[in-house]
């Protein structure tokens, strides 16, 4: 069963998609009637911001689907793949950018400083609603859109300097200046995302998870002699699985190992781990399974 949060999150997500394309709409507009890069540039960016908004909803609401026989562990890693799709489509459109933006380093172009604050004080407004009602997500999924909604909120509040800079000098270089270095803050903290994403899509083990330190709690459960093949990864970037083997006497008792797996879970109710799986093994049987 989806855990209330998880509803939270997909309406917020919703709320944000309609706030971030309205909003673009407004910025293509507004980018013409100033004459800047700055903002036609961030209009591009929030188009593909839209895009990857929708997705996002759609991939965060099929994640809550219950597992099937096709996909038993659910569809969670589905808003994965949004978190993947979302920062490949942000990375085209930063290249986009970047490569806009250099002809007029070379060649400034008078903009309208004036419409570029009324349009810096809207999208600080807009995006800032976004981000606050993001805030506190804790799918990758969320995650990225959250962090990339804040740095457009810090990207226009760097508008509302320059524009208000504008009014008072002729250093029209100011507007394709902010849009490289905007561009460039934005794919930096893209790029790290995405490699987060990968990460998990290999099945990594959590950040948040120490593979180790649960190997060397379980080995001081009484009853337990050792563990191996011990595995922890991600369905979302917030729900975690983890397997393990453990091995006790050959003459533990049912009571033992009913003694054992309540120390294990108790043990797992503190890492707050999605899916667990369990198998104990006697000393004198060998294990099923190949060597790590």
């Amino acid at each position: 069963m989806a855990q209330p949060h998880s509803h939270s999150t997909t309406a917020n997500i919703r709320v944000a998609f309609f706030l971030n394309l309205a909003f673009t709409l407004i910025e293509v507009v507004g980018g013409f009637w100033t004459n800047s890069l700055a903002i036609l540039s961030d209009a591009m960016h929030d188009l593909g911001d839209s895009l990857s908004l929708g997705i996002a909803w759609y991939m965060e609401r099929l994640s809550h689907k219950g597992g099937s026989s096709r996909y038993s562990y659910g569809y969670r890693r589905f808003s994965l793949l949004a978190a993947f799709i979302n920062a490949v489509v942000l990375i085209v459109g930063s290249l986009f950018i970047v490569s806009a933006a250099i002809p007029r380093l070379l060649h400034p172009q008078h903009s309208n400083a004036g419409g570029m604050a009324v349009l810096a004080l809207v999208g600080i407004t807009a995006n800032g609603l976004a981000v606050f009602r993001l805030q506190g997500g804790k799918t990758l999924n969320a995650q990225i859109i959250a962090w990339h909604l804040l740095e457009d909120v810090l990207g226009w509040i760097a508008v509302l300097i320059v524009s208000i800079s504008l009014m008072f000098s002729d250093i029209h270089i100011l507007d394709p200046l902010l849009s490289v270095l905007i561009t460039g803050y934005v794919l930096y903290n893209v790029l790290r995302n995405l490699r987060k994403t990968v990460a998990l899509f290999l099945q990594a083990a959590p950040a948040d998870v120490d593979v180790h330190a649960i190997e060397h709690e379980l080995a001081r459960i009484p009853g337990v002699l050792s563990t191996h093949h011990t595995h922890a990864w991600s369905l979302d970037g917030e729900h975690h699985v983890l397997t393990t083997h453990l091995v006790v006497p050959a003459e533990a008792t049912k009571e033992d190992l009913l003694n054992v797996k309540r120390q294990v879970f108790k043990l797992m109710e503190q890492i707050d781990l999605e899916h667990t799986t369990v198998e104990i093994e006697y000393e004198d049987e060998d294990c099923r399974m190949r060597d790590d």
